[in-house]
């Protein structure tokens, strides 16, 4: 395993010395991301950053040559979402259009490979099979954490950041699981995002683009899929832990729209990182408690993954809380929506009552 992470490091150097060049490529071909009123940046800055990325991660496959049946499937679907994030930072494409691809490529990886969840264990006996669910739920799965990452890539250095803590959270556990594929794997995409990271960060000098964004997305998707499928009901929850910020803010996205009878494509300035900024945190300050926040839900799949099953409920009770909190305090479904604001207020005036 060390080996593996020295020799990953290269990835880290090569991300490093390639960013640069992207930039450039990107300058010279007009790929920039222009400013808008839902966009916090006031200048056009080149995108398409993910390419470095990608480029350093197979210089780290090339080298590292993790092998598994799954391989050539995984790298073919990677292979498909850099170019479809390339064309559509270039060319701004179809939502439609990038939602078709992204089902035919997470098909592709369910029927080809055969990556998919196929039964769960059940906490107090027994076996719940899956069937042909079990096909929906793993291409929901990749097509939802890809576009869950594409949908937090609001601010500099949020999506690469978010994404390298969860894929050291999947090295770590499948480090821990002796999964060596995984884990060889996370640890390469992990060091090719902390080079490119370093130009992200804020002020971002590029930003990583529908071309980072759904190669993150769709990578991080299969490999938890790959570390924690097929044993127990406790590992089914475990990669929505790891994605707890992500999954969390799409879900709420899609609540705030129906709820507020808005189109579940149409664009708004209410994701979590939107409302931080407006109610007073600065760039870099949204950016960090963001992060933060993804290591809490990463530490929490850690502890969940050594509890009892009494032990597995209360950190999923926890955590849930805590996403309702956040929900209620930044109002990210609308003003109006604070059910467990209103239960403690009627809880503390029936004690109040009684007393």
């Amino acid at each position: 395993m060390i080996k593996i992470v020295l020799l990953a490091c290269i990835t880290l150097i090569a991300s490093l010395i390639i960013t640069p060049f992207i930039i450039k490529f990107a300058l010279k071909i007009n790929a920039t991301d222009k400013p808008n009123a839902r966009k916090v940046h006031r200048q056009p800055t080149p995108t398409m950053g993910g390419l470095a990325i990608f480029i350093s991660f197979c210089i780290g496959v090339a080298i590292l040559q993790p092998t598994s049946r799954f391989h050539w499937f995984i790298m073919g679907g990677a292979l498909i979402m850099i170019v479809l994030g390339i064309f559509d930072d270039k060319y701004d494409l179809s939502a439609k259009f990038k939602m078709l691809v992204q089902l035919l490529t997470a098909a592709m990886i369910v029927f080809g490979g055969d990556i998919q969840l196929h039964f769960i264990n059940l906490p107090f006996g027994g076996k719940l099979e899956f069937g042909f669910l079990g096909t929906v739920i793993t291409i929901l799965w990749i097509v939802g954490v890809t576009n869950a990452i594409n949908l937090i890539d609001g601010l500099d250095g949020l999506a690469a950041g978010v994404s390298s803590i969860a894929l050291l959270t999947i090295a770590f556990m499948s480090m821990i699981m002796g999964n060596v594929y995984v884990f060889t794997m996370a640890v390469i995409l992990l060091f090719s995002t902390l080079g490119f990271l370093k130009f992200n960060f804020h002020p971002a000098r590029i930003f990583m683009g529908d071309t980072g964004a759904l190669f993150l997305g769709y990578m991080i998707a299969v490999l938890s899929l790959l570390g924690f499928k097929n044993v127990t009901i406790i590992s089914f929850i475990i990669p929505i832990l790891i994605l707890g910020v992500p999954i969390s803010d799409t879900l709420i996205s899609m609540v705030r729209r129906y709820v507020n009878k808005q189109p579940m494509s149409k664009p708004d300035s209410a994701h979590l990182h939107h409302r931080l900024i407006g109610f007073g945190f600065t760039h870099k300050q949204t950016v960090l408690f963001i992060y933060l926040l993804s290591g809490m839900f990463s530490i929490a799949a850690i502890l969940f993954s050594m509890a009892t099953v009494w032990g597995a409920i209360m950190i999923t009770l926890t955590a849930l809380i805590t996403v309702q909190f956040l929900i209620e305090s930044l109002e990210l479904i609308n003003t109006n929506f604070k059910p467990l604001t209103n239960f403690v207020r009627v809880l503390r005036e029936g004690t109040t009552k009684r007393v």
